[in-house]
């Protein structure tokens, strides 16, 4: 399947039951001055999770355009990226947690084709703040996925908030095996080390956000029970492609091929770089930054030098780097006119 058709099934298939679909807004948040850049799918929606009735209803489906720089000195490897599309489904106040999973089990199984072999989850174990969601594990076990193949773990791994307030919860994440010959059962540990070694990667994420966080603190339950889910489209694009990164899916190829012919140096990792913060430094550009000394400008200017940078090891003329614009246009020009 190519991104595009990717991306409308997920929201096809959403809309199908119920769910209007959404625009992406803009990468710098509208009202909320607390983060430079919208990071998550939910993240223009933390009014609606809070209680404020939304003008589409309950059930809300869009792919939200994303910015994280948290990770950038991963950027490189099989699965990082500055910037992101999320694909995201959420209810507010509708339904919970045996739709939203028998919802993505469906997709990612049924309509997206994936071997349900292949298939990890994991859960949250429970701490202080809530107790452990064996509600989650009984509902996966029901759609056939074995005990041994669903891991409980701590709030580190499997507990979503956007910051140190608003709404929060625990989650329920999918992992897929990109390996060859498939590796079977694993241990918790050895499913941990798989995770590291991006032998498994996390297709998807079912938040249940019935939580606040004040100040870092979790200070009780809101007023209602929201799905929060979060899909990567890279990551998600780059297993149905049956890749083993990011960058040789459709989403970044004639990226990557152009850079291949014309680098002097052929060092992928630099390559990587390049591809990727071009894309990202675009899509801010796009949305109305401009290379400062402060704020979202900073970062971009941050990019732009890291992106020069790495064009420099590859062999890259000076002035080049605009040249790969037109390839970028090709990828993104049906969906982001």
């Amino acid at each position: 399947m190519k991104s595009n058709d990717i991306r409308n099934t997920f929201l096809s298939f959403f809309k199908e039951r119920g769910h209007s679909i959404i625009p992406s807004a803009p990468l710098v948040p509208e009202n909320d001055s607390s983060v430079l850049f919208i990071t998550a799918g939910m993240q223009p929606l933390v009014p609606y999770l809070l209680g404020q009735p939304h003008p589409e209803g309950k059930r809300l489906v869009g792919v939200q355009k994303c910015v994280r720089t948290q990770d950038i000195d991963e950027v490189g490897d099989a699965t990082h990226d500055t910037f992101f599309e999320m694909l995201g489904n959420w209810s507010l106040g509708d339904y919970f947690k045996e739709d939203a999973i028998k919802w993505s089990h469906e997709l990612l199984i049924h309509t997206f084709g994936l071997d349900p072999a292949r298939l990890y989850i994991t859960v949250f174990e429970g701490n202080d703040d809530a107790p452990k969601d064996s509600e989650s594990i009984e509902i996966w076990k029901s759609l056939g996925i074995p005990e041994n193949r669903i891991y409980e773990m701590s709030a580190e791994t499997n507990w979503w908030s956007p910051g140190e307030n608003g709404p929060c919860g625990p989650d329920s994440e999918m992992f897929y095996d990109i390996t060859q010959d498939g590796l079977g059962d694993l241990s918790k540990e050895e499913f941990i080390q798989a995770d590291e070694e991006q032998k498994v990667i996390e297709v998807w994420n079912d938040v249940f956000m019935e939580y606040e966080k004040k100040d870092g603190e979790v200070i009780g339950k809101l007023s209602q029970k929201n799905v929060d889910t979060g899909a990567g489209l890279e990551r998600l694009v780059m297993v149905l492609q049956k890749k083993d990164n990011i960058f040789e899916t459709d989403l970044f190829s004639p990226l990557m091929k152009k850079l291949v012919a014309e680098v002097e140096n052929q060092d992928q990792y630099s390559m990587r770089i390049v591809a990727d913060h071009i894309r990202t430094a675009a899509f801010m550009i796009i949305d109305g930054v401009s290379p400062s000394n402060s704020e979202q400008g900073y970062v971009l200017r941050r990019i732009i030098r890291r992106a020069v940078r790495h064009a420099d090891t590859l062999g890259l003329p000076e002035d080049s780097l605009g040249n790969y614009i037109e390839p970028l246009e090709d990828i993104y020009r049906s969906v982001y006119p």
